[in-house]
């Protein structure tokens, strides 16, 4: 298997921690799948998503990922003293990108986020669902072999959301980019994941392969494997 991250027994206890964070956690993500982390809160499946970021180190075991790897954090934690169009390009232009390259990048990826009319504004004149869709943007602009998801649609209105969801998956289809991302939501997981890894006090609990046709939440098979899941998770 063409394997782009591999856990393999990863431990992780925080310092000043007597409970482990994670405990003996093996997994893999093969390149071009899209995974979804879902569990309680507490639970692991954020440590889990920071240790692949190399935001944290493990305490225990092997991690193998690839190094260019980008982030979108949740309500898109863009600095606000930016405007969207300099959010966006931040990441090249840490790399010494030239900026004619810098335009194309971010034009390419603020027009596949529909946000290409909002170059000149800053955080502040956003909603959050554009916001969001800038956080998104910017992640992808580095062109990353992989992209973490951390909770992106939890503060978004329904309908937001949903669109925002399509936008997920038409880049995902159109970029082939290997994706990880954590909800609290089996819904949600179960939309839009190839897999959904439910994880349980700091351990892999089940693995769920997902093979519904999109969009799946008109699919009579949804409720299904979402029942399946939750069942689990409330044990």
């Amino acid at each position: 298997m063409n394997h782009v991250i591999e856990f393999k027994k990863v431990g992780k206890t925080y310092p000043g921690e007597k409970k482990p964070a994670l405990r003996n956690v093996s997994f893999a993500v093969t390149k071009g799948e899209f995974v979804c982390l879902v569990g309680s809160s507490g639970c692991g499946k954020t440590t889990i998503l920071k240790l692949i970021a190399g935001l944290e180190e493990p305490s225990k075991g092997k991690i193998m990922k690839p190094e260019n790897i980008s982030m979108a954090f949740q309500a898109g934690a863009l600095f606000p003293w930016l405007t969207v169009y300099d959010n966006v390009a931040l990441g090249l232009r840490e790399k010494g990108v030239p900026e004619r390259e810098v335009a194309g990048a971010v034009g390419r990826e603020l027009r596949a986020m529909n946000m290409q009319t909002f170059a000149k504004k800053y955080p502040a004149d956003l909603s959050g669902g554009q916001r969001q869709r800038v956080g998104i943007a910017r992640a992808l602009a580095v062109d990353p072999e992989v992209l973490l998801l951390d909770e992106p649609f939890s503060a978004l209105d329904p309908k937001t959301t949903a669109e925002l969801h399509d936008d997920i998956i038409a880049i995902w289809r159109r970029t082939k980019k290997t994706i990880v991302m954590v909800s609290h939501l089996i819904e949600e997981a179960v939309s839009l994941a190839d897999r959904v890894i439910l994880v349980r006090d700091g351990s892999i609990d089940e693995i769920y392969k997902i093979e519904l046709p999109y969009p799946r939440r008109e699919s009579e098979n949804f409720h299904r494997d979402v029942m399946t899941i939750r069942r689990e998770f409330f044990k």
